[in-house]
C-alpha cells in the first residue's frame, strides 16, 4: 500500500467562478484513487489566491477533509515575478496530477492582442507538463 500523500496540484484563473466544475474535477480525482482502492491522504496545492480557482479548490478541501499546501505569490518576491516564480516552485514540489482552470486573459497590463488564456494558470500548466505531471485542463 502507498501511504505517500496523493498531491493534486490545482492552478486557474483568479477569475473563474465555475464552482461546479472545480468541485467534480477534484471528486472525479479522489473518486478514482478510492476506487482503486487506495486510500492516501489527500493534498491540495495552490497559489491561494482570494479569488477563482485556488479559493473555490481551497473550500472544497477543507470541506472533504483535505491538506491544504497554500503557496502566496507574495511569499516569492516583488510583482508581477512573483507568480511566476511561486508557480515553478509549486511544479518542482511535485503532484500526481495537475488541474488547470483557465479563463480569458483578464490583465489590464497585458499587451497581447486578441483574445487569449491567462497567463498564470496557463504557464503553470505547461510547467506541470514539461515536469512530466499529467495535466488536465479546464477552459471557461
Amino acid at each position: 500500500m502507498n501511504d505517500k500523500p496523493y498531491r493534486i496540484l490545482v492552478t486557474g484563473s483568479r477569475a473563474w467562478t465555475d464552482v461546479d466544475q472545480i468541485w467534480r474535477a477534484l471528486g472525479d480525482v479522489v473518486g478514482t484513487i478510492h476506487r482503486d482502492a487506495i486510500h492516501r491522504e489527500i493534498v491540495i496545492v495552490h497559489g491561494h489566491c482570494p479569488t477563482g480557482a485556488d479559493a473555490l479548490a481551497d473550500e472544497w478541501g477543507r470541506k472533504y477533509g483535505a491538506t491544504m499546501e497554500r503557496h502566496r505569490a507574495e511569499d516569492f518576491g516583488p510583482w508581477p515575478r512573483c507568480g511566476p516564480i511561486r508557480n515553478q516552485h509549486m511544479v518542482q514540489l511535485g503532484a500526481d496530477v495537475a488541474l488547470a482552470f483557465i479563463g480569458p486573459c483578464t490583465s489590464p497590463r497585458c499587451r497581447k492582442p486578441g483574445p487569449h488564456p491567462s497567463h498564470g494558470a496557463s504557464g503553470c500548466a505547461d510547467l506541470a507538463e514539461q515536469a512530466g505531471i499529467p495535466t488536465r485542463r479546464f477552459t471557461a
